[in-house]
């Protein structure tokens, strides 16, 4: 089995998700748990690097659908940036650059944060 990893970054209210490795069946279930955790801190500005993620399942896909309402009804949002072309692919094919905002770097993410007001 392959290793998946989550490293979180806080800047003021603004937490970034670091994946590294496989988000599979078995391991969606650390991202779905990390993101719990951020909605029980009230932490609904994301954003989810991409840059070491090697693979993504359709399960890995629908943790993001699981959260991305309730964020989004908490005035927040959910950033998807730094994905390879094989990555973002699979995202495309499905329709998520409709859903969520694909923004190429970590630095251009934050920024959208900080100017939407």
């Amino acid at each position: 089995m392959e290793d998946f990893n989550i490293t979180e970054k806080k800047y003021d209210n603004l937490v970034v998700l670091h994946l590294e490795g496989f988000l599979d069946a078995h391991t969606s279930v650390e991202l779905e748990n990390a993101l719990e955790n951020l909605m029980d801190r009230k932490s609904y500005n994301l954003i989810v690097n991409f840059e070491k993620l090697s693979y993504i399942s359709s399960a890995g896909l629908g943790v993001f659908m699981a959260f991305i309402e309730k964020v989004r009804n908490n005035n927040g949002d959910i950033k998807l940036c730094s994905m390879s072309e094989k990555i973002f692919n699979i995202f495309d094919i499905l329709g998520f650059p409709l859903l969520f905002e694909i923004i190429a770097t970590e630095e251009e993410a934050k920024n959208k944060f900080i100017n939407r007001n």
